[in-house]
């Protein structure tokens, strides 16, 4: 069986990294890769990268280009490129992309379709 490596992002290249002692409740919007290191809740909407670290605890519907999970995710995922699950990640939702990573010792409980999304970001009919 093959080894499947996951990239790992290098923090310091991101405009953005929402720290660890952050929690925000809403609809987040982003046009450049974002890190969440804290809590978030509601709805995350990106057209670039969003990266979950290990300790993050996401509660919210995220749509990105490319989703790559380390901690927590309580919600449904949707990427137009692909899923990044690392052996810490948590995620209790249904994954949709055309690439779907996961390491081995990742929790998913969930549904997974590897499907192109919807040109606007949503589920696939």
């Amino acid at each position: 069986m093959t080894e499947v490596q996951i990239n790992v992002v290098d923090e310091e290249q991101l405009d953005t990294v929402l720290a660890g002692d952050v929690e925000f409740s809403g609809e987040m919007n982003f046009k450049k890769p974002l890190m969440i290191k804290g809590r978030v809740s509601g709805v995350v909407r990106s057209e670039s990268e969003l990266y979950i670290d290990e300790n993050a605890i996401v509660e919210a519907d995220i749509s990105a280009t490319v989703v790559s999970v380390k901690g927590t995710v309580i919600g449904n995922i949707v990427a137009r490129e692909r899923v990044e699950l690392f052996a810490c990640a948590s995620v209790d939702g249904d994954v949709t992309a055309p690439q779907i990573t996961m390491e081995t010792g990742c929790r998913f409980n969930g549904a997974c379709r590897m499907t192109a999304p919807a040109i606007d970001g949503s589920s696939p009919a």
